[in-house]
């Protein structure tokens, strides 16, 4: 991506369309309707005025498409099987993995920052705690350069 394509990116709709995002992914995870068919209904139901619709798209498109490495780049970082996480835990860990794997565009620290605060928003009490320490083991494997430059 560009760096004028960087500039045209509007933090707070990429929050929006995260927002909406986990909240298709859970939706997608609990009833495995079709993510068409999730996409046509959130559109309809919610407001997309402030939202980055065409992230939304990516997200609830390429998370589903990208599971098995999604799910595998992750999982080593669990303190329990990926069977036991709760929907929206898995939901949360999809989403932060799929921007830190998937989309280099968004800055690692961006990627968990955002899910960690989706995780206090829909997670448990101290949820977002462990996503956050998943998601920090991750980067510093798939963004080895960018974490350490970070630092």
């Amino acid at each position: 991506m560009s760096n004028q394509s960087q500039l045209d990116i509007n933090p707070a709709a990429r929050r929006k369309a995260r927002h909406y995002g986990v909240q298709a992914l859970y939706q997608w995870y609990m009833t495995q309707y079709p993510v068409s068919e999730i996409e046509v209904q959130f559109l309809a139901d919610y407001d997309f005025s402030k939202a980055d619709i065409e992230y939304f798209h990516d997200i609830i498109h390429h998370v589903p498409a990208n599971l098995e490495e999604l799910e595998q780049a992750f999982t080593p970082y669990l303190d329990r099987d990926i069977n036991e996480l709760d929907p929206i835990e898995r939901s949360l860990l999809r989403l932060g993995s799929y921007e830190l794997v998937k989309r280099i565009d968004v800055p690692y620290k961006v990627a968990i920052n955002e899910t960690v605060a989706l995780a206090k928003k829909f997670g448990a009490t101290d949820g977002h705690k462990f996503i956050n320490g998943v998601l920090d083991k991750l980067a510093k494997e798939v963004r080895v350069i960018e974490v350490k430059a970070g630092q």
